[in-house]
């Protein structure tokens, strides 16, 4: 299989169905803001860090592509003539949604309590985390404009807000983990 196709060459793309779309389509830029999220996890994955977290961000990297191909898929035809999904993978469930929640909390019972903001650093590893937060914020922000156009998988809007959460509660812990200053945000005042 070749890996260009000359198909984009006039800048439209096609969608899972076939449509296509102009490269600037917010779906288009949904589901590409989600690639360079988990290709900013891969680099966090690639770091020092524990065998615990590499497992549960190899999962999110899997959960990353069905989240891109739930919103590359053309709503209009996600449904087959047969009745069938399109789609023939395991969607985005509750329990993604929990299993991120129950390692925040896991995460957060070993760290000491938040009590300011933290400026993003402290360590090459820890603004990684704080990189790949921030594309996750623009990725949720994408997705749910796209939401508003046209409706998608609202568990995949739940999913990016808390992936974003992780990745913070994730840098508190790599700063902890690699003995990193975290620098707490107080404000000066007037």
């Amino acid at each position: 299989m070749k890996v260009y196709t000359k198909t984009g060459d006039k800048g439209t793309t096609a969608l899972f169905g076939g449509t296509r779309v102009p490269k600037h389509h917010i779906r288009i830029e949904s589901y590409g803001t989600v690639d360079e999220l988990n290709s900013h996890i891969g680099l966090i994955r690639d770091q020092e860090i524990d065998p615990r977290s590499k497992e549960i961000l190899i999962h999110i990297q899997d959960k990353l592509f069905t989240v891109g191909a739930i919103l590359a898929t053309d709503p209009e035809k996600a449904v087959l003539k047969s009745g069938k999904e399109r789609l023939n993978i395991p969607k985005i469930e509750d329990e993604d949604i929990t299993l991120l929640e129950t390692e925040m909390d896991t995460m957060n019972d070993h760290l000491p309590p938040m009590t300011h903001f933290v400026l993003p650093g402290g360590h090459t590893t820890v603004s990684y985390c704080h990189i790949a937060r921030c594309v996750c914020r623009r990725a949720e922000r994408l997705a749910t404009l796209l939401h508003e156009q046209e409706p998608t998988d609202e568990h995949v809007l739940k999913y990016l807000n808390r992936l974003s959460d992780y990745l913070f509660v994730l840098a508190r812990k790599l700063s902890h983990d690699l003995q990193a200053d975290e620098i707490k945000w107080v404000p000066k005042k007037l």
